[in-house]
């Protein structure tokens, strides 16, 4: 008895992280799909060459009726290097939490882009949980050709897509904060957010998605 009990516990001691690891390596999947179907056709290649962070939240759902409450698991990937204004560094997972984006967004599952267009925003967003709208200004974010001449004072962009439909969305008042949980999963051990975005390899979930920001946004312009 004692001996299947302990080949029991073994076998769950590994097959937990596998599946948790396999979720979070779901998720990096998730958010290179959302972004390279809204890359350049709905988000503005003008706006991303301009920001220093990118956050993807796929299928953010309202999770309770009447109160309006929303809740999503997505990934912010930086630019590492000291300048802000080249390549992108290794995915950090993020969880947001807002009671009004239920409101706004409905039942239906919404993918929502974040674009950080300050390095202040970004060291706020890498440091612990940050509120939209008081830690750091946020607007809805230009489309199409509102894009070319946009100037605004926002620190952070947002975007939504509910069934295809692609626009600026306010999101003021969100909480994001990294999922410490899912961070290890992916890197196998306890990592703060500024050290994964900075100095972790890039595992090869993660990549798609890192080749596919630095091909379309080599450069901060």
């Amino acid at each position: 008895m004692k001996n299947k009990l302990g080949t029991i516990t073994l076998c769950l001691a590994i097959a937990i992280p596998l599946c948790a690891q396999k979720k979070e390596q779901e998720r990096l999947a998730n958010s290179a799909t959302v972004l390279s179907e809204t890359l350049n056709k709905d988000l503005p290649s003008a706006i991303m060459r301009q920001s220093v962070c990118v956050a993807v939240f796929p299928s953010v759902k309202k999770v309770a009726v009447g109160i309006g409450s929303s809740y999503g698991r997505g990934v912010l990937v930086c630019r590492k290097d000291e300048t802000i204004s080249g390549e992108w560094g290794a995915p950090v997972m993020f969880a947001l939490d807002q009671g009004s984006v239920g409101v706004q967004l409905g039942s239906t599952a919404t993918d929502l882009v974040l674009t950080v267009m300050t390095k202040a925003a970004a060291d706020k967003f890498l440091a612990g949980k940050t509120k939209l709208g008081a830690d750091a200004a946020v607007a809805g974010g230009p489309t199409g050709s509102q894009a070319t001449a946009y100037s605004s004072q926002a620190e952070v962009l947002t975007y939504s897509r509910t069934k295809g439909v692609f626009a600026g969305v306010s999101l003021s008042g969100a909480g994001l904060e990294p999922d410490k949980d899912a961070n290890k999963a992916i890197y196998g051990k306890e990592m703060a957010a500024k050290e994964i975005a900075t100095s972790a390899p890039i595992v090869p979930a993660a990549q798609p998605l890192v080749d596919l920001l630095n091909k379309t946004a080599p450069g901060r312009t």
